[in-house]
């Protein structure tokens, strides 16, 4: 499978670009290596959130009144 090598540029707080820094060091592997792992890691946890999109989750214009 080939991989998809395409650039995003991500904005991250300083404090967290910090930490990602420091474990990048600790692991001694990239930057973008971390959030990587880091994105697959947190993704079924993600997934268990509510969607906008999800019906059950709105309010509906009544239930606001």
């Amino acid at each position: 499978m080939a991989s998809d090598k395409r650039k995003q540029s991500l904005y991250f707080p300083a404090t967290m670009l910090e930490e990602i820094e420091r474990e990048a060091l600790r692991l001694d592997r990239t930057r973008s290596w971390i959030v990587q792992r880091c994105v697959r890691i947190a993704l079924p946890e993600l997934r268990k959130l509510p969607s906008i999109n999800d019906p059950d989750d709105r309010i509906d214009d009544e239930d606001e009144e």
